[in-house]
């Protein structure tokens, strides 16, 4: 489909991101099913408590270790090829997990599926921004996409909850039925293309590989973070290889005819500063919503389904960031609408600092609400500023590098809090503790978010000053009523 403000078929540009919605939206219930039904999977597997966890960190490390080669694969080799063929892994190796009977299978099985997400959900992402005009048409279509994303991890909790009460099965057999609907679908929307032009250098497999091992080993340094100064000796040896095969790969690509990743583009200061924006706010919120599970559930003593709609208020970001935030970011613009988003979150997270061991539902309600409304205001924005102003072909590097932060952001606020969290002696001195890491994050983001305010006072187009009147960039513009085609 062609990248036009007014598109041909508007019935086809609407379904195109339904599906590709659908393709986050099984991401998002994937992950928050599994965290349900865990402790259903070690009862019942009688899996020791390290290969439990390794259940949950397998998929992270097939996700984060392979997001930036799966982005840059999408330009080189095929959104759609990329988009339809790791679909496919998906849905065969979620299957396999619920058929397993040993706790390998079940790693072996996340893993993959972290792997084929990697590369699935760059590929989307780029489908979007190439397929729907720079500006308020992109910029709704990936609210859509982002409030989807959230409201499928809202209600992965509370449909995690339902579906291992029947059996833990399904938690794996449930995304195979999505993920085939979607397949079909795709089949059927996403246009054909072309096999991009790689140049006479040939596919950069070098660069694959250093990056691939510098992203696993940094993803496996940080999930050990969670066990503190236990370990100290491999956590640190992981960082410090990861960093090495980093300047390797960097090396390389310099002298790469072909480069994996065009180095030029990590000087796009606006880009650099959404997704460190990102990695900062999702892993603040993840790590928040880890804390207050385990308030939840361990000190209060709540069931899972207990607590799966007790943090179901924090899914109003799947209404508001297709709604309200399109408005906000027509009249104010992306920062200072990001910049919100972050001081919002800070108020939330700062309200539950003092939870008691017999806080009422009411106490919490606050906090659980303004961290959904915050989500709605960062997240989507932050996407738009990460892919904003990239060249077509550079579209799934860019998205790789946005689903790189937000994996690693994920990954580092949770092992965060639980590392603190056991340092601190556990028990509610221990959440308590444990809060302030999303509180550090959210304040940093902020930060980070005001340069980009300061940044965009006074930018000015060239191409406009030439005719004598300045602009700001299509996605700062306010467009009053500008959006999708219905």
């Amino acid at each position: 489909m062609p990248a036009s403000r007014s598109a041909t078929l508007p019935v086809r540009a609407w379904a195109l991101l339904l599906v590709l919605c659908g393709t986050i939206f099984l991401e998002g219930i994937d992950v928050a099913m599994l965290a349900v039904a865990v402790p259903s999977i070690r009862s019942d597997l009688e899996l020791s408590t390290a290969t439990a966890a390794w259940v949950m960190s397998a998929y992270v490390l097939g996700y984060a270790g392979f997001t930036l080669l799966g982005g840059r694969a999408a330009d080189l080799l095929g959104r759609r090829r990329m988009f339809l063929g790791w679909l496919t892994v998906f849905l065969l190796f979620s299957g396999l997990g619920g058929f397993a009977q040993e706790g390998w299978t079940l790693i072996v099985a996340r893993f993959v599926t972290g792997v084929a997400a990697a590369f699935m959900t760059p590929a989307a992402l780029s489908i979007i921004t190439t397929s729907y005009a720079e500006g308020p048409q992109r910029n709704q279509a990936l609210l859509v996409f982002a409030g989807t994303a959230a409201g499928g991890f809202s209600l992965g909790l509370v449909i995690g909850g339902l579906l291992t009460q029947l059996g833990w099965r399904w938690v794996f057999f449930a995304p195979v039925l999505l993920a085939a609907v979607v397949l079909v679908a795709a089949l059927r929307l996403i246009p054909a293309e072309a096999r991009p032009a790689r140049g006479a250098g040939g596919f950069d497999l070098a660069g694959a590989l250093t990056a691939a091992g510098a992203m696993l080993l940094s993803a496996f340094g940080i999930v050990r973070l969670e066990h503190g100064f236990d370990g100290w000796a491999v956590t640190a040896a992981a960082f410090a290889a990861g960093l090495v095969l980093a300047g390797v790969f960097v090396a390389v690509e310099r002298r790469a005819a072909t480069p994996l990743v065009r180095l030029a583009l990590l000087r796009k200061a606006s880009m650099v500063r959404a997704d460190l924006g990102a990695l900062l706010f999702v892993g603040s919120f993840f790590g928040f919503q880890f804390v207050a599970t385990l308030y939840l559930q361990e000190l209060r003593g709540w069931s899972s389904l207990q607590t799966a709609l007790a943090l179901l208020v924090m899914g109003v970001d799947a209404v508001l960031a297709p709604t309200l935030t399109p408005r906000l970011v027509a009249r104010f613009g992306n920062a200072r609408v990001i910049l919100g988003g972050f001081v919002l979150a800070v108020v939330s997270y700062v309200l539950f600092l003092p939870v008691g061991p017999d806080w009422s539902y009411a106490a919490m309600f606050p906090t659980l609400l303004l961290t959904g409304l915050a989500f709605a205001l960062a997240y989507g924005p932050l996407t738009i500023a990460a892919t904003d102003g990239v060249a077509e072909e550079e579209q799934g590097l860019a998205s790789g590098l946005l689903t790189t932060a937000t994996q690693f952001g994920s990954a580092v606020g949770i092992s965060s809090v639980t590392a603190v969290h056991g340092i601190a002696g556990g028990g509610l001195d221990g959440f308590r503790a444990a809060l302030l890491v999303p509180v550090v994050m959210v304040l940093l983001g902020a930060l980070v978010s005001a340069f980009g305010v300061r940044a965009r006072v006074g930018r000015v187009d060239p191409r406009a000053a030439v005719q004598g009147r300045p602009q700001v960039t299509a996605a700062e513009a306010p467009e009053a009523g500008a959006g999708l085609p219905v």
